[in-house]
């Protein structure tokens, strides 16, 4: 017998859990100078809400249950699923080729929509945001979804790519008829009691929280512009609280009717060669892939401006747990709430990939050289003694820690600490190094130092 899909009932009382919940909410966020922030926790027989602070600091506006925040990259589960919907329809397969339904992949033929979907379709970032407000669409794909900017074979990698989501979103729209907006409000948005809330929307019809970042010289935080170019809007325009996330996760997992049972399924499931060094321990449709305690969790993360919001679900259990925060420092917020909510419910909710034990470091003097994502380049440099360091765009290097299984670790050249950065390619035919992952984004390489 399916779920319905109506969410729980959200408790109204203050129990021994939700108070303690309340209690670490409300310390963490003034911990880590977050206004705002959101936790929902649904067990499968109730939920516990627990909200704080304000929506937007320099009015005092109420951070409220019901107060939108601006999801970033946690957009694309939406649009995966919309997508998924218009294939249980029989509209598409998710193994037809992009091309049969955009001209502005043709250049790529071989580009699936499993591919789009998954991160693997070869497909660089594509362009920041100022450089895509003003371009229309056609033109974004066309200039992007390039044999030239391919960065492996389809299939053969991951790479994660906003542009994927472009045209995610482009199908979505040749499909239905409709716009992006249109399709995603009809398709899931009304059916699970969502209140629609985009960035362009000039009469917003629900609270919604602005973005905040912290000014460092003064210690102040201010309010951040969101900047998201209109072409990107299938990729991170959505903005909902965390109870609306939570209505997404249950279907993510079989607990509404909302998502057919069976779409859900293959959207949790494990791609071939989504390999996603940093950011997940695997990936699905749409959907990162977490493994805590033997069992996989499915979600996202996203940061706008000055937001950070998450969503993990596990389908055995059906636990659901969404959190959202309107400032840079919420994602530090969202990783010590974790950890309470193992000591104060028992549930362990992972908040980042399984650290993998590499061994110890190795000289890897061949992956020198210039790497390309698009426009975005990565510079890895040796110093005297042939350790390497890592420069995004002319940035300043960050040391890198190399492994005989050829991932590699970011180097806080502060604290010293190591964080898992990516992972080095080599050609399957020469050899040779050739492609490098930094944080989920695959980087050709284009020369050698």
């Amino acid at each position: 017998m399916p779920y319905p899909t109506a969410a729980p009932i959200v408790e109204r009382h203050p129990s021994p859990i939700r108070q303690a919940l309340q209690d670490r909410l409300d310390v963490l966020a003034r911990t880590h100078r977050v206004p705002g922030a959101h936790l929902a926790v649904d067990t499968g027989t109730e939920v516990v809400s627990a909200h704080t602070g304000t929506a937007d600091a320099a009015v005092r506006a109420p951070f409220t249950a019901d107060t939108a925040v601006p999801l970033g990259s946690v957009t694309k589960v939406y649009t995966a699923a919309a997508v998924m919907l218009l294939a249980d329809d029989g509209d598409l397969d998710p193994d037809d080729p992009v091309a049969s339904f955009l001209p502005e992949l043709r250049a790529l033929p071989e580009v699936t929509i499993r591919h789009l979907l998954s991160h693997t379709a070869g497909l660089p970032t594509g362009p920041d945001s100022d450089t895509a407000a003003g371009t229309p669409v056609s033109r974004y794909l066309s200039g992007v979804c390039t044999a030239r900017n391919a960065l492996f074979p389809p299939g053969a990698g991951f790479s994660y790519s906003n542009a994927g989501y472009v045209a995610a979103g482009r199908l979505v729209e040749a499909v239905t008829g409709m716009t992006w907006q249109e399709a995603v409000r009809a398709l899931l948005l009304d059916p699970l009691g969502t209140a629609p809330a985009f960035l362009d929307d000039t009469a917003p019809a629900r609270p919604a929280a602005v973005g905040h970042a912290l000014n460092t010289a003064t210690g102040q935080l201010r309010p951040a512009r969101q900047n998201l170019a209109p072409v990107e809007a299938p990729a991170g325009a959505l903005l909902a609280s965390a109870l609306d996330l939570a209505a997404l996760g249950r279907a993510l997992v079989g607990r509404s009717t909302v998502l057919p049972t069976a779409s859900a399924a293959l959207m949790r499931s494990r791609q071939q060669g989504a390999e996603s060094e940093g950011l997940a321990d695997a990936w699905g449709l749409g959907l990162a892939l977490f493994q805590e305690d033997g069992r996989w969790w499915c979600g996202h993360d996203g940061n706008a401006q000055g937001t950070s919001c998450h969503l993990r679900a596990e389908p055995e259990s059906g636990v659901v747990v969404a959190f959202t925060g309107n400032a840079g420092g919420a994602t530090a917020l969202w990783q010590d709430l974790a950890d309470d909510l193992t000591r104060i419910t028992g549930l362990r909710v992972p908040t980042a990939p399984a650290t993998p034990r590499h061994g110890d470091p190795v000289a890897l003097p061949e992956c020198a050289g210039t790497y390309h994502n698009g426009t975005t380049e990565y510079r890895i440099t040796l110093d005297a003694d042939g350790s390497p360091a890592l420069s995004v765009d002319g940035d300043l290097p960050l040391p890198l820690v190399c492994h005989a299984d050829l991932t590699c670790d970011l180097v806080d050249p502060v604290t010293g600490r190591r964080e898992p950065g990516g992972r080095f390619h080599r050609d399957p035919v020469t050899g040779v190094v050739d492609r490098v992952q930094i944080s989920g984004r695959t980087a050709r390489r284009t020369s050698s130092v």
